[in-house]
């Protein structure tokens, strides 16, 4: 099998600005460590504040990097999550259909496991909301009754406006009180 070469850029979001650099620099680092990866470049750029928020800064690396194989090069993808990716070379690639289909079952694998660590955490988070139910029903029918109904502002002029009402409600048709 021939070596890839990718070009891949990494991002982050996060506070303060220090924090979203050293993070990103951890993280190329921890990538460059990986068994069967090689990075032949890295450009870091520094982070920027994010126009929806006073708060999160951006920033990201552009990586170009040799892998040993297919399988190291889905591994990152799949352990690292690139905003971007770019195979460089080589231009067309021969994979035997015994290797194709072993790189489409550990795929399929890798996907089953996300799906059953995602299905897990749903179960749990619905167990803890349960248990909070059980031994809390106050919050929950704090958040499932609207704030007018648990919060009632009632003005001196609200309460003669809806006694008018009443009243208009008890007359018959003549005008005259039933």
């Amino acid at each position: 099998m021939e070596k890839i070469q990718a070009i891949m850029i990494l991002e982050i979001l996060g506070k303060p600005a220090d924090y979203v650099s050293g993070s990103l620099n951890e993280l190329v680092n921890r990538l460059g460590k990986e068994k069967g990866v090689k990075i032949l470049n890295k450009q870091f750029h520094e982070p920027l504040s994010v126009k929806e928020s006073k708060e999160l800064f951006t920033t990201f690396a552009e990586l170009e990097i040799e892998f040993e194989t297919i399988e190291m090069y889905l591994a990152v993808l799949f352990a690292y999550m690139p905003a971007h990716v770019e195979v460089v070379s080589p231009e067309n690639l021969a994979l035997p259909a015994a290797y194709f289909n072993d790189l489409g079952n550990k795929i399929i694998q890798r996907m089953h496991n996300y799906d059953a660590i995602t299905k897990k955490t749903l179960y749990e988070n619905q167990i803890l909301l349960d248990k909070l139910r059980q031994f809390a029903p106050a919050v929950f029918k704090q958040l499932t009754t609207p704030p007018q109904a648990t919060n009632p502002i009632i003005t001196e002029e609200k309460k003669q406006e809806m006694s008018a009402k009443k009243k208009e409600g008890k007359k018959g048709k003549s005008g005259k009180k039933k």
